[in-house]
């Protein structure tokens, strides 16, 4: 029987810092191995990370372990990260825009604005456009967008199953007039975010 996905960090998850300190090397690790799987690179400069309890679950424990604010810093934490976790019926990523020139970065910003609006997975013929974040504007009155955005993607039951399907060929695609570009999803990967979706 498969263990339930966990949809929310609690206080009681959260470890002494002094214990975590003790464990994090290897926790680093596993995070780092699990992320390998939920990482998918759509054209050459943008890069989605799939979210879920665990990648959050570090996240809320490195915020800690390098900031020091103990016991107040916690509810903070738990604010930002735990809406980040996916609830049962879609994925949540963090999509990045990753380049390191400086030049060309400022140059391709300044060239995709709203690009939240142009994304979207296409699995068993459904289209399933991402949703940006309703309280912060990423793309600047002068159409510079920003390099960070945070996105759902909402599934209904036929969109799951067919997503959840061993072979699926699930692809993740942005159409952006200036970024247009598209990636299948390995099984590996696709299996993965799967997960996201168990009861």
């Amino acid at each position: 029987m498969a263990l339930a996905v966990k949809r929310e960090i609690s206080r009681a998850d959260i470890l002494p810092i002094e214990a975590y300190a003790l464990e994090r090397k290897a926790l680093r690790e596993s995070v780092v191995a699990a992320k390998r799987l939920r990482r998918v690179s759509v054209g050459p400069d943008a890069t989605f990370y799939f979210e879920n309890y665990q990648t959050m679950w570090h996240q809320v424990h490195e915020m800690l372990f390098i900031e020091k604010g103990g016991e107040a810093q916690i509810a903070d934490e738990l604010a930002a990260f735990n809406p980040l976790i996916p609830q049962g019926s879609e994925l949540v990523a963090t999509m990045m825009i990753e380049i390191d020139d400086a030049v060309r970065r400022a140059a391709t910003l300044a060239k995709l604005g709203h690009i939240e609006r142009h994304i979207a997975f296409e699995v068993g013929g459904k289209r399933i456009a991402a949703a940006g974040e309703t309280d912060v504007e990423r793309t600047k009155d002068d159409g510079k967008t920003s390099s960070v955005h945070f996105l759902r993607f909402a599934f209904d039951t036929a969109s799951i199953a067919a997503f959840c399907k061993p072979g699926a060929r699930v692809l993740l695609g942005i159409d952006h007039p200036n970024y247009g570009h598209m990636a299948v999803l390995g099984e590996d990967v696709r299996a993965a975010l799967a997960e996201d979706f168990s009861a």
